[in-house]
């Protein structure tokens, strides 16, 4: 139902996963019919109330969109996160899951744009075959070694001494205290710091194996856009871990940050100043929807189709 049609621009929804955890969710209505439907994959970290300029954006575009929280994270966070347990990859095949299952319209394209972990989130999702095309930010493989010397120092510190420090004391990393974004439960610190050891994250970690194929199932197409400025997922490390969708029709797109967008970095993506981000990505699914359109001899022509 479109927010024209008596529901509310923004609807606060409660979503259940597969393995029953509750999750909050909201969702952002066009005013007029929806041209598409659209799944936003946050970071790790990041709630979703980060991606509400990024939605209200795409809905006054005609784009219904989704925002959720993780489990564990935000408005999906448990009284306490000490001695909450859960994989990092729920945030894919459970919780993204459960968006994308609700959003799926066969009457509509749906689309998926990523930010960092939500590149991550893809190749796991169990029924990412609903997803027409795939857009994503900020997405790369976490290892030190693709980062700056200043940043490559900062996170070694943050995995090898103070992380091991504040978890032992907390029972979970306390984000919130260190200025870096929502507290993490205990399991999504420990293997994000194990993957993170590897020059192509989880792909080179011998005790998953199956990720490989699960992420070679993905064939849709994907752009994997990241700025210069990015120090936690440069081109490089964007390369070297979406060489992991090697099935999938995907292009890498490099942002040069300018006076427009001001410097980027790992969080500047979702900011007001990076509009022409948004625009570029959204303009390019709707080149997706020309490709999809009926044909010219169809009653309805692909032009047509495109705006309705």
């Amino acid at each position: 139902m479109s927010a024209s049609q008596g529901a509310p621009a923004v609807q606060r929804l409660t979503l259940t996963a597969a393995d029953g955890y509750t999750l909050t969710a909201h969702r952002f209505s066009p005013a007029g019919p929806a041209r598409a439907n659209l799944v936003m994959a946050g970071a790790t970290a990041v709630p979703q109330k980060f991606y509400r300029r990024f939605a209200e954006f795409a809905r006054q575009q005609g784009y219904d969109t989704l925002t959720l929280d993780y489990r564990g994270i935000g408005q999906s966070a448990p009284k306490s996160l000490r001695g909450f347990r859960m994989d990092y990859l729920d945030w894919g095949r459970l919780d993204l899951a459960a968006a994308v299952n609700l959003m799926h319209d066969p009457s509509r394209p749906l689309f998926m744009v990523g930010h960092s972990y939500g590149g991550h989130a893809l190749g796991v999702l169990p029924n990412h075959q609903l997803l027409d095309a795939f857009y994503v930010f900020g997405t790369g493989s976490g290892w030190h070694g693709w980062m700056p010397p200043l940043e490559r120092l900062r996170i070694v510190l943050l995995w090898n001494l103070v992380g091991p420090l504040v978890t032992r004391w907390k029972g979970y990393l306390p984000f919130k205290r260190m200025g870096m974004g929502e507290n993490l439960p205990l399991d999504v610190y420990r293997q994000w710091k194990r993957w993170c050891s590897y020059p192509r994250y989880f792909f080179d970690d011998p005790a998953r194996p199956e990720l490989h194929e699960a992420f070679a199932q993905v064939r849709m197409p994907i752009v994997a856009a990241n700025s210069l400025d990015d120090a936690w997922a440069s081109p490089r490390s964007r390369d070297a871990f979406m060489q992991g969708y090697r099935n999938a029709d995907w292009q890498a797109h490099t942002i040069q940050p300018d006076a427009h967008t001001g410097p980027i970095g790992h969080m500047g993506y979702f900011r007001p100043s990076s509009q022409r981000l948004w625009q570029e990505a959204l303009d390019w699914f709707a080149q997706r929807k020309v490709m999809s359109a009926p044909p010219a001899s169809a009653a309805i022509p692909p032009v047509v189709a495109l705006l309705a």
